[in-house]
């Protein structure tokens, strides 16, 4: 996609396997996250065995926050990287359209250590080069418009600002088959126990296959104005985090 207006864009008509226009796409996908919110931590345990904890702090390794940096976690749910990099001593706000998700981690002890904003990545209400951190995990996919978030992640950060970007990539091609038939077998069932939303986790999954791969996805934030692109495989490329920076 040449701009932001949404064409070409590799999500935009798509929800799973299922082709929508972009405005159904975003609704449809508001609905899901309202729906399992009460129970997403406990199913991305399950989902993933645990592992999705180590990817995350991975993320955070990689994202270095420093003592009074301002760090923005977008499409943040519940709060569990905002929470790790505010440990480490960045002012984090997490950003995110679902509120009952933020009403989950609002709802933890330590809720009140960092801020909360229901918005969306596409239209982030923060001034030009803000933030000096931007960084989401398992949410860039759930994006209607992938470019117009890139390029507004791209807005608010300040000069040598850092973008970190967790998320479900491509398994090398021997673990393929495996993880293929654990994720489109096993993980909408758990999803029907624990969360009654069965339709939720297939689209979670059908989602991760439509997404674009590593070096396709390192194009796209390069192409929206980030210098050193790169990203490092997690699990043989069961997800990737993909990093750029604002030139200074």
């Amino acid at each position: 996609m040449s701009g932001v207006d949404g064409s070409h864009d590799p999500l935009a008509g798509t929800f799973g396997r299922a082709d929508v226009d972009p405005e159904e796409r975003r609704t449809l996908i508001r609905a899901t996250f309202e729906g399992v919110a009460r129970r997403y931590d406990l199913m991305n345990d399950l989902m993933s065995l645990g592992i999705h904890r180590a990817w995350k702090d991975r993320l955070v390794r990689d994202a270095a926050p420093r003592s009074g940096e301002a760090a923005l976690d977008l499409a943040g749910g519940t709060g569990d990287v905002a929470f790790r990099l505010a440990k480490a001593g960045a002012t984090v706000t997490v950003v995110d359209p679902s509120a009952a998700m933020m009403d989950v981690g609002r709802a933890r002890p330590d809720g009140d250590r960092v801020a909360w904003i229901e918005a969306e990545a596409e239209r982030l209400p923060f001034p030009d080069a803000s933030a000096d951190l931007v960084t989401i995990a398992f949410g860039i996919r759930n994006v209607t418009r992938l470019d117009a978030a890139l390029a507004e992640i791209h807005r608010v950060l300040k000069p040598g600002g850092r973008f970190v970007c967790l998320e479900f990539s491509r398994a090398r091609w021997w673990l393929r088959p495996f993880y293929e038939v654990w994720s489109r077998t096993a993980i909408p069932v758990l999803g029907t126990v624990v969360s009654g939303r069965t339709e939720a986790y297939r689209y979670l999954i059908e989602s991760i296959g439509r997404f674009p791969d590593q070096s396709s996805f390192a194009a796209i934030i390069a192409r929206n104005g980030f210098e050193a692109v790169g990203w490092s495989d997690l699990s043989f490329g069961i997800a990737a985090i993909h990093h750029g920076r604002r030139a200074g």
